[in-house]
Parts: C-alpha cells; structure tokens; sequence
C-alpha cells in the first residue's frame, strides 16, 4: 500500500510539474537580476556569483566603508542579508532579530521582528547560537529560529502571516538553516545530530504554513519517501530496494540516527529536483552502530513537490570521524569525457570534492581538496565508497591520532562559489587533523549523545589553520592557494569584475584577484567572520555586504568561554589563541569605492 501511495504521488508531481513552475518563475527570474541579491545563495545554482563588474583588481584598493549597522547580537552570526528592491532584509544570531533596511534612506530599520523563544533551545545548539539567514518569496520574508519555529513574514510590515513548529527542543532539536522556497513549498531542515536527532527535511504551504510532506534521512522506505523500485542508489546505479536504510543499522539504532539537515539546499528547476545533504550518525562512536548507517552522510535528489526522492549517493558510509555531508551542492555543468553533463560538485568534511551526475547521482569525478587527507586513499568510481586508510578508523576504547582532516572538516559549511569564465571553484577550507577516542554512550532525551573525546590541531601542527583556494573540481588540480592563521570560516562570492571575496575567523575582510590570489584590499571588521559576502547594486554603485561576528563551531571556545582543549566537541583547543585577534560582537558592513 506504502509502495502505491508512492508511486501515485510521483505521477501526480510529474502532471503538476508545468503549472508550478510556472507560479515559481518570478522568484526564478528575480534571482538573475544582479542588482538585487534575492535568495540566500545567490541563485537556485548555488554558484555565488555575481554579475556585476564595477569593482575589479584595477580599482579594488580603494573600496571604502560605507555604512555599517549593529545586529543587537554577540554570537556567530552566520548568514548573509538580502537584497529586494529597495529593501535589506537580514536575522541576526540568538534571539534571531529580523531587520528590515530602508536602502533609500540607509539608517531606518523599516520594521524588526523580535520573535518569543524557549529559552530551552540555547542548551541544546551544539555549535552556537547560529543561524544560515531569511529567504523571500511572494511578499513574505521566510524565518527560521533556534527553538524550531517557521515564521513568514510580511516583507513590508514584518507581521506574522503564519506560523508553524518543525521540532522540539526538548528533544535536542534546533533550527538554524535558511529556508529554500521552491514552487508554492517552503523546505527547511533540523539541527541536533549530536542529541540523537532523527534528521529530516520538511516542506509547508507557503501561503498557509500548514505541512506537506516530511522526509527522513534514515528509516523506513515510508519515512524516507524512498520508492525501493525508482529511487536510484548514486553509487551503484541501481535501485535502493526494499529497507535499504533499516538493513544497514543495528536493530533499532536507527531511531536516533542523525542524519540531520542543517545546511544549504539548491535547486534545479529543469529536473525540478531539490539538493541537499544529511549529517552524521548517532553516536560518534561507531562501535555501537555496525554497519553503513544509511542514509547519514548522504547526498539527496528530492522531488519538492512530493518529497520523494529521486537519487540518494552516501559518502562515508558507517562514518567514524563525524564527517557531515551537509555541505552545499553547487549546480553546474561539466566536460565528462568530452560531452556536457548537468553536474553536482559538493565539498565535503571528508576532504574530498565529489562531481556527480546530478540526473541520477553517478559520480563522476573526486579528489581530495585538502592536501593532509589521510582517512581514505581514495574514492572508487566504480562503486562510489572510500578507500580506507585503516590505521585512521577510529573503534571504542582506542585513540586513533593523526586523523586528517577534523572532525571540524576540510571545509565546515561555509559555502563556496564558482565562476563560470574560470569554471574554477573559489573555497575556504580548513586545515587541521584530530586525535579521536571513541567511548560508550547512552540516550537521554535532551542530553549529549556523542561518545567520543576529539582534539584537533593545525595539520602541519605549525600555524596555518585555514586556506581559501581556487580548486577545479574535475582535475583536482589546486590553480591557487591562501594560507590563513585559523580556519576559513566565511563563505566565498565571485564576480565578473574577476575578484573574490570571503572573510576571517580573525576579522580580516579580504578582496582578492580571482585570476592570481593576489590580496587585493583587506580590512580588520569588529569580530571575525564566519558569515556569507553579497553583492547588490543601487544608484549606479555596486556595494558589498557581509555580517562580522565570530563565533559558530569554529570559535565555540571564545562564545562560550570554554578553555579546556577537548571542549567544545574538541574544537577548543585548536583556536585557543583567538582571543588574542578578535572578540564577540554584531555588525552588518557594507563596502563600496570611495
């Protein structure tokens, strides 16, 4: 019965595929108009990159402050504004404040929301008070918080037009994503792997708030909206069959088996299919959970109509060092052995960068990004699984050391961007290893369910923590590299004025030659950055944003004034001396030529 409903939702979603679509091309056609910067990523590619070429390596030394404005926050702040028109729209960090900005009349906050929260939820975020922005759609700014509310706003009031629940806190659930808004569905996910959360990704009515479909990431076929005839196994090119999740976990392991859904999604109106990926299993100790533990560390192809899933390609499977496959999959195509191919190209906390067929998930190119990777050899393309470096899989009761990269990751979710005149990826990444003990743990709802003590260090153990490259994902081959004190934290944007940008965990906003590497202009912002530049447009000057405020993972010990180094799930440690750069703070600023 399970099977039929399936099947008769995907004939259902392939006969509404053309009248959707046509209700989504505003949004689609608004997200191209360079002047504006209207959806969290930039485009439904996911590309981050802009159009706009007035600043470039010839003039970038004079780019100026323009303006800058307080979030009324001190945690991470982790998102990136909006650019709609004439408006601003941006979310700070816990409480999640919610802003509206004049650009006409810069200084007039036309309207702030300031939403009630559990005052539970900020025990239970793993990794800060952190949250990924505000989407647009249809007049209404889309809003997510901490304590697992979903808020649509009006864009012009910033009254509530509907409200919904996604989770419970109690339960160790959190919500920090930026929604994506597909066709008349707003998609957002769950935060809490390292609490035993069942991930899953979750579609509501845009104009009601009422929910439409629920896809878990692990299983049975009828919670994962899996079809065990048609959805396709990225790494054989098969079909997934019957309970192809509940066979690869220990009895019933899988009810708290991660997988969460906590990062960036992108779109593909053509093959009218949305990506994402999902996190690490429960517990970090892999003893206690034999077997794949599919579908953790996974990439997903869902129909966002229906939920159902088209392809699903896991990237560690029974992973043991917390590689979280939630990162960003970048929408482009590719030279495959000389013909052009639709590609999906994903940064892993692996270390490697997967190229796939994003029509059905066969993978077509990986490599690693990150030159200390040592937990796997290589990746088979035949059968899509890692070579394993056994002396790097980490068991019970054993403290495996020298594990390349951390579980922090070769890039955390900090997303990259491509240009399409370079066909290069711009990416900041991370350069650091771990030693990593693994112990038994039980469940409680609401408390820690992890299992393991981590530290981490520079993977030189010398002083470069970070590196922003220009990676071409095909090759493999690294054009260009910048070497940072601590890791790169900060997403990247790319121009047609053929210059990059991202920021510092230590504060450095940088401008740099996207053809040589060369630092074009920097300069020392308030707090470090773990957040997203944009780029809008307005009266004949293009402007650049981007939000200072250090925090997230990446500096939990100087947000939560942890000292001890395996603190902070074994990041303390490897930050210690941030301090000595940065310090907590909020502030929007905005650059252009002087």
């Amino acid at each position: 019965m399970r099977r039929m409903r399936l099947k008769a939702a995907l004939c259902f979603a392939a006969a509404m595929i053309p009248v959707i679509a046509s209700a989504n091309q505003a949004l689609e056609k608004d997200s191209q108009d360079p002047n504006q910067w209207i959806l969290p990523l930039g485009s439904y590619a996911g590309i981050r990159h802009s159009k706009l070429a007035q600043i470039t390596p010839a003039n970038a030394a004079k780019l100026r402050v323009a303006w800058t404005m307080s979030t009324g926050t001190l945690r991470g702040q982790e998102g990136q504004p909006l650019v709609v028109g004439n408006m601003m729209y941006f979310e700070s960090s816990y409480p999640n404040f919610v802003y509206a900005v004049n650009l006409d009349n810069v200084g007039q906050i036309v309207w702030k929301f300031a939403p009630e929260q559990d005052k539970f939820s900020p025990s239970v975020a793993c990794c800060d008070l952190v949250n990924k922005g505000v989407s647009y759609a249809d007049g209404k700014i889309l809003v997510t918080t901490l304590d697992t509310h979903v808020y649509a706003l009006d864009a012009k009031t910033g009254k509530v037009a509907w409200s919904a629940q996604n989770g419970d806190p109690q339960m160790g659930q959190t919500m920090t994503i930026a929604p994506l808004v597909v066709h008349d569905k707003v998609i957002v996910g769950i935060s809490g792997g390292e609490y035993g959360v069942r991930g899953h990704l979750t579609a509501y009515d845009l104009k009601t708030g009422k929910r439409v479909w629920r896809a878990n990431s692990v299983g049975p076929d009828s919670d994962i909206l899996f079809d065990p005839d048609k959805t396709i196994d990225g790494g054989t090119q098969k079909p997934v069959g019957k309970d192809s999740s509940l066979k690869t976990w220990n009895q019933d392991e899988w009810k708290l088996g991660g997988g969460t859904t906590w990062g960036w999604y992108t779109y593909d109106p053509q093959l009218n299919l949305v990506y994402y990926g999902s996190g690490n299993p429960g517990t970090w100790n892999p003893t206690q959970r034999p077997g794949d533990n599919k579908w953790s560390t996974t990439l997903f192809a869902r129909n966002p109509d229906t939920g159902v899933a088209a392809w699903a390609y896991q990237m560690t499977p029974h992973d043991a060092w917390d590689y979280d496959g939630i990162n960003e999959s970048v929408l482009t195509d590719s030279a495959v052995n000389g013909a052009t191919v639709p590609t999906l190209t994903h940064f892993d906390r692996n270390g490697f960068a997967y190229v796939l067929d994003r029509r059905n998930g066969k993978l077509v190119a990986a490599h690693k990004f990150d030159p200390s990777t040592n937990w796997a050899n290589e990746i088979d393309l035949k059968t899509g699984r890692p070579i394993l470096n056994p002396t790097k899989m980490t068991k019970e009761g054993v403290n495996v050391k020298d594990i390349c990269p951390a579980a922090q990751g070769a890039k955390n979710h900090q997303p990259a961007s491509y240009d399409p005149k370079t066909k290069l990826f711009y990416v900041g990444t991370n350069h650091i290893c771990m030693d990593y003990q693994a112990f038994s743990v039980k469940y409680r709802s609401g408390f820690p369910y992890v299992g393991a003590v981590v530290s981490m260090y520079p993977a030189d153990h010398g002083d470069v923590r970070g590196r922003l490259i220009a990676f071409d994902a095909v090759t493999g081959e690294t054009k260009w590299a910048i070497n940072d004190t601590f890791q790169d934290y900060s997403g990247t944007l790319t121009t047609d004025g053929n210059v990059v940008f991202y920021g510092t965990l230590d504060g450095w906003f940088k401008a740099v030659d996207e053809n040589t590497g060369k630092v074009l202009y920097q300069f020392h912002t308030p707090s470090g950055i773990i957040s997203n530049p944009i780029t809008y447009m307005r009266d004949g000057k293009q402007y650049v944003a981007v939000l200072s405020g250090v925090g997230g993972w990446a500096a939990i010990g100087l947000a939560e004034g942890l000292t001890k180094g395996t603190e902070g799930l074994g990041a303390v440690g490897l930050t210690r001396s941030l301090a000595e750069y940065t310090n907590l703070g909020g502030t929007l600023l905005v650059f252009s030529l002087e």
